[in-house]
C-alpha cells in the first residue's frame, strides 16, 4: 500500500497529508493511528507532522514514498542534503524504516533551525531542540534517542565546523523488565485461539521466539522440514539466521497449509499473494488473550520474552539463546536472566527464621 505525503501548514499547525488513490482497506489502517482526521476543506486524510506518526504509517503496512522529502517544507538546500543523506543509508543497506526515520528526524531538526546554516549549528543548538522541541512536545526517550542517532550520522558524514559528536549524549532510559507468562498462560492463550491460521501464527511465534515482522515476512520455502529448522532471512539488522523446528508446530503448520493454500507468504492476507499485517497480527494476539482471561500486562512481542525465560528456566545455555534469538550483544540476552524465577524460588527469604 503506497501513500504518497506532503507536509504543510494548516489552522497554523504542521501536518502531512496523506495522497492516495481512493481504498476502503487504505482508510480503515488510516483510522487506527490516533489524531487521524479527515479535512473536508483539503478533500485528504492527515496527521499530525511527528516522527511516531509515520512510524505507525509504517507498522500497519503503508509504504511512504520517499519522494515526499522533495516536497518537505524545509528549504531546496536542505532537501538536497536529505536525499544525499538518505541514498547514503541505502548505499549502506540501511532497512527502509530506519531511513525513514532517520531522514524524518533530520527533516525536523533542519527546519527547527532554519535561520541557521546546518554547518554552524553547534551543540548548544542541540540542547535547545531538546528543551524547546523533544521537551516540549513530550516526546519519548526512545524518540530522542532516535535523534541523537540521526543526527551524529548525518554529521559524521558531511563537514562540519560547529557540532562535537562526542559530546552528544543519548538520553538516559529505564530498563523495564520483559513481560513474561507462565507456561499454563501461554498453554491457555494459545488453546483460546480456535482459527487454525491464527493459531499457527502466534504457536509459530512462541516457538521459535520470532519477531512479528520476522513471522510475517516468512516465506513457504523457508521451512525446511527435512532439517528441521526454519531460515530466517534478513531478519532485524539484515541478518540470516536458523532457528529450529519442533515436530509439534511442523503438525500444526501442515493442517494449516493443507486449509489455506498459501502461495508465497507463509501467511497471507485476505488477497491471495499479499503478506499478512502487523496490526491484524496483533488484533489476533489480543483477542485470544482476552478469551483466555489474561490479566497480566503484555504484548505480541511477549511471546518471544516467553521463549527466552522458558529456555532459560529449562537449562538452556544463554549463549545458544542469544544465536536463537539473533542478539547481536550477550547483554541484550542477559535480561531474561532477572525474569526467569528458577533460581529465585529456591533463595530463602531470613524472615522464614525469624521466631515470631
Amino acid at each position: 500500500m503506497n501513500v504518497q505525503i506532503e507536509r504543510v501548514k494548516y489552522d497554523n499547525h504542521e501536518i502531512i497529508k496523506l495522497l492516495f488513490d481512493y481504498s476502503k482497506e487504505v482508510i480503515a489502517k488510516i483510522r487506527t493511528i490516533p489524531g487521524a482526521r479527515w479535512s473536508r476543506s483539503m478533500r485528504c486524510w492527515y496527521i499530525a507532522d511527528q516522527p511516531q506518526k509515520i512510524t505507525a504509517l509504517q507498522n500497519i503496512g503503508i509504504h511512504v514514498e520517499q519522494k515526499s522529502i522533495s516536497n518537505s517544507i524545509i528549504d531546496d538546500a536542505n532537501s538536497d542534503l536529505l536525499i544525499r543523506f538518505s541514498d547514503y543509508m541505502k548505499a549502506k543497506r540501511y532497512s527502509a524504516k530506519t531511513i525513514n526515520s532517520y531522514v524524518e528526524c533530520m527533516r525536523i531538526f533542519l527546519n527547527f533551525h532554519s535561520q541557521k546554516h546546518y554547518l554552524e549549528i553547534d551543540n548548544k543548538d542541540v540542547d535547545n531542540f531538546n528543551r524547546s522541541y523533544i521537551l516540549k512536545k513530550k516526546l519519548s526517550a526512545t524518540y530522542q534517542g532516535q535523534f541523537i542517532n540521526a543526527i551524529k550520522l548525518f554529521y559524521a558524514k558531511i563537514p562540519r565546523k560547529k557540532l562535537v559528536l562526542d559530546y552528544m549524549e543519548r538520553p538516559r532510559t529505564g530498563s523495564p523488565l520483559p513481560k513474561v507468562l507462565s507456561k499454563e498462560d501461554v498453554a491457555k492463550l494459545l488453546s483460546s485461539t480456535e482459527n487454525i491460521k491464527h493459531k499457527s501464527m502466534l504457536s509459530l511465534i512462541y516457538s521459535c521466539g520470532l519477531r512479528r515482522g520476522e513471522l510475517i515476512n516468512m516465506k513457504i520455502i523457508d521451512i525446511d522440514s527435512k532439517r528441521s529448522v526454519i531460515n530466517l532471512r534478513h531478519a532485524k539488522g539484515d541478518k540470516d539466521r536458523i532457528v529450529p523446528l519442533s515436530e509439534k508446530i511442523l503438525t500444526l503448520l501442515r493442517e494449516y497449509y493443507k486449509k489455506y493454500r498459501p502461495q508465497k507468504w507463509l501467511f497471507e492476507g485476505q488477497i491471495a499473494g499479499t503478506q499478512y499485517t502487523e496490526t491484524s497480527l496483533n488484533h489476533i494476539f489480543q483477542r485470544a488473550k482476552m478469551k483466555a482471561n489474561i490479566k497480566i500486562p503484555c504484548t505480541l512481542h511477549s511471546l518471544r520474552h516467553c521463549y527466552a525465560t522458558h529456555l532459560l528456566e529449562a537449562g538452556t545455555d544463554i549463549r545458544y539463546i542469544q544465536a536463537l534469538l539473533g542478539h547481536k550483544h550477550s547483554k541484550t540476552t542477559e535480561i531474561y536472566t532477572h525474569v526467569t524465577t528458577k533460581s529465585i524460588q529456591k533463595i530463602k527469604s531470613p524472615f522464614d527464621d525469624l521466631d515470631i
